[in-house]
This record gives C-alpha cells, structure tokens and sequence, in this order.
C-alpha cells in the first residue's frame, strides 16, 4: 500500500543502502560502505531502518554508551529526500527509543552542529513528546576534527531524559 512504512533493526544486508541514503544526503559524514556493514550487524539493536516497497527510505543508527548503558547515543538520523517532512525521522525515533527504554535506557544523547536546524528540531519535537528535559553542552570543537577534512562546524551534546516507561506506551499510541 503507498504511503505505508515498517520500522525495524537493520540487517546486514541493509548496510549499502544505508551508506547511499547516507551519501546521498550531502549533509552527513560519509563513512566507509564497511562501517555501515559493522553498523547492521554490531549495533542492530541499537538502530532502525525504515522501508517502503522494500526499499529503505531512512534510518537511525545508535548505541548504548559502554560506561553508562543507561545511555544511549544516537549517531546519525538519514531520510530519503522523496519522504522528508512526512515525520518519518521522528516516528524512527519514537520506535527506537520506545524499545530502548523498556530494555533499561533513561537517557538519550546525540551531538549536533548549531546550524543544523532540522536536527534540533527533530530533537526538540522528541523531548516534547517524551515529556523529558533537554540539556545542551559544547562537545566538539571545529579543531578537534581533522584538517584534511575541510572545515567543520563545532558540535553541541544534547541529553534528552529521563526518559520515563510510562511514555513509551503514550507515544506508540500518539504515532498509531
């Protein structure tokens, strides 16, 4: 049916369309084809993909942060340009995070650049429904990249939580 999507952990087998959905962007970094290999099958539980007709049309990569498992940080949040401003980021989101919380995460962490105005967004409409507060800190400074890499804009850690069980089921409900 058109229109009609299916959220759920990637599988290994997702990882080119993963790396061309991201290249595609002209927004993210690009990583190596192997890292979005390693991605799908290391940090599945901690990602999602989106797909339409069998054709993946965006995805969430994240994970738990090793010395705060309590924490999980999300990585990189890609959508087809063919299905933007159709709320699928924040519905990959609401799945993700629906399932990390009942398996113990209070937190959630990602890092984004201060001109990057559709993620702030995106993570602002996220605490809001998530009923949960969001703190702002400076975490990666433009010297901190590599020069070869061409100038890159500082990043800023967001922390969205606590993240309480008892929203997981109002948020399902407010997709459905």
């Amino acid at each position: 049916m058109p229109g009609q999507h299916t959220i759920a952990p990637p599988v290994l087998a997702d990882a080119a369309a993963l790396w061309r959905l991201a290249r595609d962007s002209r927004t993210l970094d690009l990583n190596s084809p192997y890292a979005y290999a390693l991605w799908c099958r290391d940090f599945a539980g901690t990602s999602v993909v989106a797909k339409a007709e069998g054709r993946i049309i965006g995805f969430v990569t994240g994970y738990r942060r090793p010395s705060s498992p309590d924490v999980a940080m999300v990585w990189l949040v890609a959508v087809d340009p063919s299905q933007r401003r159709k709320n699928l980021a924040a519905a990959m989101l609401d799945d993700l995070v629906a399932r990390l919380v009942r398996d113990g995460v209070r937190y959630l962490e990602t890092t984004i650049a201060p001109g990057n105005d559709a993620s702030i967004r995106l993570f602002a409409s996220f605490a809001t429904r998530w009923n949960a507060p969001v703190g702002r800190t400076g975490f990666l400074a433009p010297s901190d990249f590599p020069s070869e890499v061409g100038a890159h804009e500082p990043e800023e850690l967001y922390r969205i939580g606590p993240l309480a069980h008892d929203n997981v089921h109002a948020t399902v409900r407010m997709r459905a």
